[in-house]
């Protein structure tokens, strides 16, 4: 890979990470077992090292190229619009949680669901603003 490396692809990889902490969320939350899951968190935990690894060689690369300032200011407009969605989203599972609507188990998917939609939305906004130079 010598392509060089964006802040987009940086951005679009913490979508994975979000999938990789809603799988280990699951293999910790499950009150079953089946045989099939051995296989899975075995498939899970190698993917995991393997995808660190290389983005840690993605990371370290980038670190060494020239920023782009705008598509900075542009995530950090994502993020904060981001952070704004994960408060009225937290404060509508701790509403959930208070009422006896949902359980602790079921707060946490919703929380960990939460995060793997807010990087998908993230990753959205990102490109949008950075395509029209916002």
């Amino acid at each position: 890979m010598k392509s060089k490396v964006t802040l987009k692809e940086i951005v679009g990889t913490k979508i994975i990470y979000a999938a990789l902490l809603a799988c280990y969320y699951w293999m910790w939350a499950r009150r079953d077992w089946q045989d099939s899951y051995d296989i899975i968190q075995n498939l899970v935990a190698v993917f995991t090292i393997v995808f660190f690894a290389l983005q840690a060689v993605r990371i370290f690369k980038y670190s060494k190229e020239e920023k782009d300032e705008l598509a900075i200011q542009n995530l950090r407009r994502t993020d904060a619009i981001g952070l704004k969605i994960m408060i009225a989203a937290a404060v509508v599972i701790a509403f959930a949680c208070a009422v006896a609507f949902i359980d602790g188990r079921m707060a946490g998917y919703a929380l960990v669901g939460t995060i793997f939609v807010l990087a998908v939305i993230r990753f959205i906004l990102f490109c949008v603003m950075d395509s029209k130079g916002v």
